[in-house]
C-alpha cells in the first residue's frame, strides 16, 4: 500500500510533563477512546486523526516513563510495546518521541533509549515556544545529525503549533534505524547526553528565571503550605458558589420535564411510579450535583497544567513523612478526589512497596467526587446559607473540612501503619518540578468533558440499574388488606432497612439511610438516588413532587444529619475501589482490611457525632 494513503500506527510517548498529552489532543481532538490494557488497571488512550493527504494517523497516547529500565508498571507498558512484545497490542510502525525543549538535559537520555530500540522514530521538541523565551537556542539540524533521527518542532498548546509534525508524519515511509547508532556500544547514557547538548543547545541559565521567582514564594517553607491551604479554600469555595445557579436551573429543567412524562402516563399506575418515583426522582436528585463536580475537577485540572501539583508534593513532603509516606503519595491521594480508583492505580510511580501499599490503604479516604453529592444535599439541608466575615460562604466552609477531615485521617491511618510495621527505613523524595505555563483553554475543556461522559455513564449504567432495582423492591410485595402504613412498610424494602435500622439505631440512621447504604456500596452517589426513591415513594415524599433536601430537613434531626455525613467522612468504598485494592496488591487479606478499617471508623465517628451532636442540641 502506498504510504502517503496507508494508515500509520504511531505510539506517543516521553517523560513525565513533556506535553505528551497536550499534543496527543491538539492531534487527535474528540476522536479519542479510553480504556484499560488487556489484565492491568493502567489507562489506554487511543486516538485518529485524518492528515491533508486523507491518510489515517492512528495514535497511542503511552504512559509517561523516564526510563526504558521500567521501576513501575506503567514504564512496563511503555517499554514493552514500543519494544514490539507487549501482549495482544499491535506493534506500532513508528515512535514519536516528545521531549520538554526546555529541560533536554532530562529528556534527551530517555530518547537515547529509545533510539537504541532500533525502530522507526521521530523526536518532537515540545515548548519551543517557551525554550525561546528563555533564550535557549537549538540547532535541530544538528540535534539531527547527532541523534540520527528525525527532529521536529512543536508547541503543543498553540493552534498549528503541530503543523509541522502532521506534515513530517504524513509524508513518512517508516525506515528502521541501526541500534547505537550515537555511539560505541556500552557508551554511558549520561555522557552521551552532554555531548548532544554540547553540539546542539545553547542555554543562558539552567532554570527560567520567572520559575525561580515563582518558587521562592511558593515553596517557601513559611509561605507555602499557607499558600496551599487558601487555594485549596477557595477552590471548594467556588463548588457551593459558582454551582448554585446551574443546579437551580437543571433542578428546575428535570422536575418540568417530569411533570410532563408523568402525566402521560397516569393511566398506567406502576409504570408511571417507576418513571417518576425512580427514574426522575432518583437520576433526576444526583443530576443536580453534576455542575459541582465539574467546578472542581476545573480547578483540579488547571493546577495540574499550570505545573503547580509537583510544588504542593514537594510542600506536602515533610508533612507525609512524618506520617510514614512522601511527596510521591501527593499525586495518587490528589488523584483520589476525583476517585479512588486512578488514585490507586497511580500508586504504581512509588517505587517502595511499603509506601506504595500505605497510600492504597489510605486512597479511600480522600474525598472522592462520588461523595459530593451526599455532602451537597445534606449541607445544603441542613447548613444555613450565609456568608461569614462578610465573605465566605459557609456552606463552603463545611465541605472544605469535610475534605481537610479526609485528609487529616489518612495521614493519621499512615501514621500508625508506619508505627506498626516492623521496617521503618525511610526513602528521600527525588522529583522533577516542570516549568510554569498557563493551562491551556482546549485541554482543559477535553478533561472537563472526559469528566462529564464519566459521570454521565455512571448515571445511566450503574446508577440506573440500581434505581430500578430499588424501586422494585420498594414497589412489591402489595401492602395486606387494610394496611395503614405506608405501602413501601410492607415492601422488600421496608423489610430490610427495618432489620438493618437495629444496628445503625445508636449512630442515629432511620430505616430510609439504612436501605440508601446499600446500593451506595457499589457507587457512593447512588445513595442520594435511593433516598430519592425511597422518599418518594412513601407518605412523605407526596408521590415525587417534593424535593429531597426540603423532605430530610424536616424528617431528620441536626444529630442525625452530621453523623450521615462522618459516616461518609470514612464510608466503606465502593465494591470497584476493593476490587481494585485487590488487582494491584494481589491480596483478599489487603482488600479485609481496607474494608474493616474504614467500616470501624466510619461506624465509630458516627456513634460519636451522633451523640455528642444530641447532647449539644
Amino acid at each position: 500500500m502506498n504510504a502517503a494513503v496507508g494508515s500509520l500506527r504511531i505510539a506517543l510517548v516521553g517523560n513525565p510533563n513533556c506535553g505528551k498529552t497536550a499534543l496527543f489532543n491538539r492531534l487527535t481532538g474528540s476522536h479519542q477512546k479510553v480504556a484499560n490494557y488487556a489484565g492491568v488497571t493502567v489507562e489506554r488512550k487511543e486516538g485518529r486523526f485524518i492528515a491533508p493527504s486523507g491518510r489515517v494517523l492512528q495514535l497511542l497516547d503511552l504512559p509517561g516513563a523516564y526510563s526504558l529500565d521500567a521501576a513501575s508498571p506503567d514504564e512496563a507498558i511503555t517499554r514493552d510495546i514500543c519494544a514490539g512484545r507487549y501482549p495482544g497490542e499491535v506493534v506500532p510502525d513508528l515512535i514519536v518521541c516528545v521531549a520538554d525543549a526546555t529541560n533536554l538535559r532530562l529528556h534527551l537520555r530517555f530518547v537515547l533509549e529509545l533510539k537504541a530500540l532500533g525502530r522507526p522514530m521521530v523526536l518532537a521538541l515540545n515548548m519551543m515556544d517557551a525554550a525561546r523565551k528563555r533564550g535557549i537556542c537549538i540547532d535541530v539540524c544538528a540535534l539531527e545529525q547527532a541523534l540520527g533521527i528525525a527532529v521536529v518542532e512543536t508547541i503543543a498548546v498553540q493552534r498549528g503549533g503541530a503543523a509541522a509534525l502532521i506534515e513530517h508524519l504524513d509524508a513518512m515511509v517508516p525506515v528502521a534505524i541501526t541500534p547505537g547508532a550515537t555511539g560505541p556500544a556500552g557508551t554511558d547514557l549520561h555522557a552521551q547526553v552532554r555531548a548532544l547538548l554540547a553540539a546542539a543547545v545553547t542555554m543562558p541559565r539552567a532554570t527560567s528565571a520567572i520559575d525561580d521567582t515563582i518558587d521562592r514564594i511558593v515553596l517557601n517553607r513559611a509561605g507555602g503550605l499557607a499558600i496551599l491551604a487558601i487555594v485549596m479554600f477557595l477552590i471548594f469555595q467556588a463548588v457551593f458558589s459558582w454551582a448554585t445557579p446551574l443546579q437551580d436551573a437543571i433542578g428546575a429543567g428535570i422536575a418540568a420535564l417530569g411533570t410532563q412524562v408523568g402525566s402521560l402516563l397516569e393511566s398506567m399506575p406502576s409504570l408511571h411510579s417507576l418513571v417518576t418515583d425512580g427514574v426522575f426522582a432518583g437520576l433526576g436528585t444526583v443530576l443536580q450535583f453534576l455542575p459541582q463536580i465539574l467546578i472542581l475537577f476545573l480547578f483540579i485540572l488547571m493546577l495540574e497544567e499550570s505545573g503547580y501539583l509537583p510544588r504542593a508534593a514537594f510542600l506536602l513532603d515533610r508533612v507525609m513523612f512524618a506520617a510514614g509516606l512522601t511527596g510521591r503519595s501527593f499525586i495518587p491521594l490528589l488523584s483520589s478526589f476525583a476517585c479512588a480508583i486512578p488514585g490507586i492505580m497511580a500508586t504504581r510511580s512509588i517505587a517502595d512497596p511499603r509506601d506504595r501499599l500505605t497510600t492504597i490503604l489510605v486512597a479511600p479516604l480522600m474525598t472522592c467526587s462520588a461523595r459530593l453529592p451526599v455532602y451537597t444535599l445534606l449541607i445544603a439541608a441542613f447548613i444555613p446559607r450565609r456568608t461569614v466575615l462578610g465573605v465566605f460562604n459557609l456552606q463552603g466552609i463545611v465541605l472544605f473540612t469535610l475534605y481537610f477531615a479526609g485528609v487529616a485521617s489518612a495521614l493519621a491511618v499512615a501514621y500508625v501503619i508506619k508505627r506498626l510495621r516492623s521496617d521503618k527505613s525511610e526513602h528521600a523524595l527525588i522529583m522533577e518540578l516542570p516549568s510554569y505555563r498557563l493551562p491551556n483553554p482546549r485541554d482543559i475543556a477535553i478533561g472537563v468533558w472526559d469528566r462529564a461522559k464519566i459521570f454521565l455513564r455512571r448515571v445511566g449504567g450503574i446508577i440506573l440499574a440500581l434505581t430500578v432495582l430499588l424501586w422494585f423492591l420498594s414497589s412489591f410485595p402489595a401492602p395486606p388488606a387494610g394496611a395503614i402504613l405506608p405501602p413501601i412498610d410492607y415492601s422488600f424494602a421496608g423489610h430490610i432497612g427495618t432489620w438493618m435500622a437495629h444496628v445503625f439505631a445508636p449512630i442515629g440512621f432511620n430505616w430510609q439511610i439504612c436501605i440508601a447504604l446499600v446500593p451506595g456500596l457499589a457507587a457512593r452517589e447512588v445513595a442520594v438516588s435511593s433516598l430519592a426513591t425511597v422518599y418518594a415513594m412513601s407518605a412523605a415524599g407526596n408521590a415525587g413532587t417534593m424535593q429531597l433536601g426540603a423532605t430530610i430537613a424536616t424528617q431528620w434531626s441536626l444529630a442525625t444529619a452530621l453523623s450521615l455525613l462522618a459516616w461518609y467522612v470514612f464510608a466503606p468504598q465502593c465494591m470497584s475501589t476493593l476490587a481494585v485494592i485487590r488487582r494491584e496488591t494481589n491480596s483478599w487479606r489487603n482488600v479485609w482490611i481496607a474494608a474493616g478499617y474504614l467500616f470501624g471508623l466510619a461506624y465509630l465517628a458516627s456513634l460519636l457525632t451522633y451523640q455528642i451532636a444530641r447532647a449539644l442540641t
